[in-house]
């Protein structure tokens, strides 16, 4: 018997569009920079914002809204795009920012990385397993504007926590101003509940 899929339920209105901002001055210098550090957008970084706007056109990926953490590099990336793509409505979702690194802000990414694969939590940051469950909620909260086809402006963790939580397998993190394409529908069937253990 065929399965017929409620218009709502396919593969376009599951899907989320993830950018990660433009570049900051600790970006370009190789340093840590979490979501308890606000920094802005560099000039590179906003012909990054800009030519991320170009990609959503040339790969014909309309965008219904874009969400951005309250943090200045998501922001101005978000206004940016908006911008270019005829002033489409810019929602702020704080808990979309990036994890908060404490001490390790503005750290060398080189000198961080292994206490950072191995699990350790920051001192005066927040664990993997908050910033997990932190992008998790954030993520259940927009599945209701999924139809409205949004463009999440995130950060490279929030990248990396997203592809965690769709079962997807690691990779080298997002470049500033790189788009990826996330299918949700894994996430829409798993018990959200799990990821608040």
């Amino acid at each position: 018997m065929p399965i017929h899929h409620h218009p709502h339920s396919s593969a376009a209105a599951q899907s989320l569009i993830l950018v990660r901002h433009g570049a900051t001055a600790p970006n370009l210098a190789g340093l840590r920079c979490g979501g308890d550090l606000d920094v802005p957008l560099t000039e590179l970084g906003r012909q990054q914002a800009a030519s991320a706007a170009l990609q959503l056109q040339q790969r014909d990926l309309p965008v219904g809204v874009i969400v951005a953490s309250a943090l200045q590099r998501t922001l101005e990336t978000a206004a940016i795009i908006s911008r270019l793509l005829g002033g489409v409505e810019v929602l702020i979702e704080p808990a979309f920012a990036e994890r908060h690194l404490g001490a390790w802000n503005l750290r060398s990414v080189a000198e961080t990385e292994e206490a950072l694969v191995s699990g350790m939590t920051p001192p005066g940051g927040e664990s993997g397993a908050e910033f997990i469950d932190r992008i998790a909620a954030a993520t259940e909260n927009l599945l209701p504007r999924l139809h409205q086809r949004p463009l999440l402006v995130g950060s490279k963790g929030v990248g990396r926590a997203l592809r965690e939580l769709l079962g997807m397998p690691r990779a080298n993190g997002l470049a500033n101003g790189e788009l990826l394409l996330l299918n949700l529908a894994t996430l829409t069937r798993r018990d959200m509940n799990n990821c608040h253990a």
